[in-house]
């Protein structure tokens, strides 16, 4: 049987003075989020806490009914409930003109046995750590991504495009959500590590398979994360959640 322990960490950064990233991490029920309220629109802070509030109580049912359906029915019944938070968040933002077209990015991880649902929208990441290797396991909703998929931009021009940071989905934007989901696998000693943009944009990938590899306390290693990044520059909100997987 796996045995979880996690930890989170949020920074402001160097350069904004107020923080539109929120955690969650509950390794009991095995649910972990962070969410990253969209740069330059109204009260990102606002629709992230939603997110982080709302969506706990929106899969309590999910988590509870779980060993029942199986992985890919939670992969579905996951999207199911952030399409429903996006149009909660959208419809509540239309109600109030001074909070119109609020919204915020999305990465959730939901733990099923010896298996892990991730779903996400936007591009706040999800990361497994295994036998020293990092792999990525979300693809950014993003301008720039669907760029560089076209052949437009190579990914070395990623960080320092201009469209850098604009969305092509994310909770409570003005479409239907369209979530991405997948289900994988976990070993004992994996590390999930859960990110806002400010983490990944500031960090290579082997930076943070270095900080993962070198710290086995995950209350450590996040604070290693998150003052890697604001020693880098810290141009944006930065947070981390960092589960570790182990036998019992």
């Amino acid at each position: 049987m796996m045995q979880f322990r996690s930890a989170g960490l949020s920074h402001p950064g160097c350069i904004r003075s107020v923080n539109e990233d929120r955690w969650y991490a509950d390794s009991e029920q095995r649910l972990f989020i962070v969410a990253d309220g969209v740069g330059g629109g109204p009260h990102g802070e606002v629709a992230a806490e939603a997110v982080v509030r709302s969506l706990p109580s929106l899969l309590k049912p999910v988590i509870e009914t779980a060993s029942i359906g199986g992985p890919e029915l939670v992969k579905q019944r996951l999207c199911e409930a952030l399409i429903q938070l996006s149009d909660q968040i959208r419809d509540e933002s239309c109600k109030t003109p001074a909070m119109a077209g609020m919204g915020s990015t999305v990465v959730v991880a939901l733990i099923c046995g010896d298996v892990c649902v991730v779903a996400h929208l936007g591009d706040s990441r999800a990361y497994r750590w295994r036998n020293e290797e990092l792999e990525l396991l979300t693809v950014d909703h993003s301008l720039v991504q669907l760029l560089m998929e076209a052949g437009e931009i190579l990914p070395d021009e990623l960080d320092e495009h201009p469209t850098r940071g604009q969305l092509t989905r994310f909770v409570g934007m003005p479409a239907p959500a369209l979530p991405d989901a997948r289900c994988m696998d976990l070993m004992a000693g994996d590390r999930l590590m859960l990110c806002s943009d400010g983490i990944s944009g500031m960090l290579s990938g082997r930076e943070i398979e270095l900080i993962l590899g070198k710290e086995s306390s995950p209350k450590i290693a996040v604070h290693d994360l998150v003052e890697a990044a604001n020693s880098a520059g810290g141009r944006d909100n930065l947070t981390a959640v960092l589960i570790q997987c182990a036998t019992i």
